[in-house]
């Protein structure tokens, strides 16, 4: 009996040195030479600071920009609180909260992009859909002075499309629409 307890105590602490420390510190180290970029948060910097992430979004507010989706973690874009809102579409906080959205977004007779009035499931999304991007370009074009057919040209070259042609939908990046705009008129 006692030759077994002894021998369950050593596999236990055998597998937790493994499992818990050894392996993820391989992983860790093995993503941060094959994989830095990522493995790192994927970071947008900007004349050496860090100014975002590609992967997480974050708000953007003034109408010379383009605005991102809204968020429900946390206060907003806030990492340790991802989340939806977990609110039904009958919910009246829910119902009330989108039609805010939708007036303050609403831009002529023109729909407004169902994106840019929910939240994701995480609350953390970078990216719009082009059709929010777009139903934006008015908006951003007269508050920076810039042609709309410039805006609309800025929000094409960042459209990503489906990755290996078939997984996701079509994207635009928040952050790195708005830093080409800043580059082209800030």
């Amino acid at each position: 009996m006692k030759r077994n307890i002894i021998t369950a105590c050593l596999y236990t602490l055998i597998t937790a040195v493994l499992l818990g420390l050894i392996y993820p510190l391989a992983v860790m180290g093995l993503a941060n030479l094959m994989f830095r970029d990522q493995a790192n948060g994927q970071l947008i910097r900007q004349n050496g600071e860090v100014v975002g992430s590609k992967i997480l979004g974050q708000p953007f507010t003034g109408p010379g920009y383009f605005h991102s989706r809204p968020s429900a973690a946390g206060t907003g874009y806030d990492a340790s609180a991802s989340s939806g809102s977990n609110l039904g579409p009958t919910n009246k906080t829910l119902v009330d909260r989108i039609a805010g959205s939708v007036s303050s977004e609403k831009n002529g007779a023109q729909a407004v992009p169902v994106d840019l009035v929910t939240t994701s499931g995480s609350g953390l999304d970078p990216d719009i859909t082009p059709a929010a991007a777009f139903y934006q370009v008015p908006r951003v074009a007269r508050e920076r002075s810039l042609p709309e057919e410039e805006v609309r040209e800025i929000v094409t070259k960042h459209i990503k499309e489906r990755q290996l042609g078939l997984l996701g939908e079509p994207r635009v990046n928040v952050l790195e629409l708005n830093l080409a705009l800043s580059a082209t008129r800030p």
